[in-house]
């Protein structure tokens, strides 16, 4: 029998797979200086004169992939929080889990500014501390995940206004956190994509042993455990796992939010909820997300470099609420 939803599947990962390179190429040849598509190639294989290995190898090739790892990071983390909590709204911004890396990271810039070497590992530290943090205030025989969220969204406040406190009381030191705050890859180098690299790759790879655990999960508890599935110990790691591929992408990109709210409801309409096609498109979508919206943000407004993460807030608030007011938002 035709199945047209292996159809749309098929269609949808070739169409995102290409719009993906098409992204890569633009964004390497955008920019403040114009740089040819052939001389992009020729950079790329080595042939490259002195401006255009500057500008492409040390400058765009590295920004790019770590605008790819961050978007792909964040939607996966958005997916996984989404199908674990059964509700449209998980999302590591939502629920505090950036929030709690941003603080430590703010904390390191311009309350302890000897230690700002560490804001990478701090940030990461924060987003996993917080996450724990969630679990255990909602945990009251077990973890529903109603309870995580109204926990998470109580704890994202209180970490605002211990952030909000901090940057009053150290103003004359807040404009150098100021575009980590909004969430920006501006002077990202090969030393941040291989400082992240090796964190992806694991979170990447524990993503994968997910799959069948949040598709359990979306049956509801009963059927989960009836089914021989100890409910606590999946949602723990897919909770855990979700903090950890937002840590490591605030602790590179600051604050950016949106990926991993939109995305996965854009693949979730065109796919429908199976995790073993979700999550891998949700993956490559917030790439193909991060990556453009980084080149508009840095090639769009002459002169200025707005930060990547103002940019994803003006496309990502607009079009959530489209989907919510047409009625498309579906747990």
């Amino acid at each position: 029998m035709h199945d047209p939803r292996k159809k749309r599947r098929i269609i949808t990962f070739i169409v995102t797979i290409l719009l993906l390179i098409v992204v890569f190429f633009y964004g390497l040849t955008t920019g403040s200086v114009k740089v040819s598509y052939s001389d992009v190639w020729q950079t790329l294989m080595g042939h490259g004169d002195d401006l255009s290995t500057q500008l492409i190898w040390n400058l765009r090739l590295p920004r790019m992939f770590i605008a790819f790892l961050v978007g792909a990071a964040l939607a996966i983390a958005g997916c996984l929080l989404q199908g674990v909590m059964r509700n449209p709204l998980a999302d590591p911004g939502v629920i505090g889990v950036s929030a709690g890396g941003g603080l430590v990271a703010i904390i390191l810039t311009i309350v302890l500014p000897s230690l700002s070497q560490f804001v990478p590992l701090g940030a990461f530290i924060g987003a996993f501390g917080t996450a724990l943090l969630i679990y255990l205030v909602a945990w009251d025989k077990g973890v529903a995940p109603l309870r995580v969220i109204l926990s998470g969204v109580a704890i994202n406040a209180f970490i605002g206004a211990m952030t909000s406190g901090i940057m009053v009381l150290y103003s004359n030191r807040v404009q150098s956190i100021i575009s980590w705050m909004t969430g920006t890859l501006s002077g990202k180098s090969w030393y941040h994509l291989n400082l992240i690299l090796p964190y992806m790759i694991v979170g990447f790879a524990l993503s994968i042993f997910a799959i069948r655990s949040s598709n359990v999960l979306l049956l509801g508890d009963d059927a989960a455990k009836l089914l021989g599935y100890s409910v606590e110990k999946h949602r723990f790691f897919i909770i855990m796992l979700a903090a950890f591929l937002s840590g490591v992408a605030v602790s590179v990109a600051g604050l950016i939010g949106f990926v991993g709210l939109v995305v996965p409801h854009i693949f979730r309409l065109i796919i429908g909820n199976d995790y073993r096609y979700l999550l891998p498109m949700s993956a490559i979508g917030g790439a193909l997300l991060v990556g453009f919206a980084d080149t508009a943000a840095r090639s769009w407004f002459g002169s200025i470099e707005l930060p990547v993460g103002i940019l994803l807030a003006m496309i990502g608030a607009p079009f959530f609420l489209f989907l919510l007011q047409r009625g498309r938002v579906a747990s």
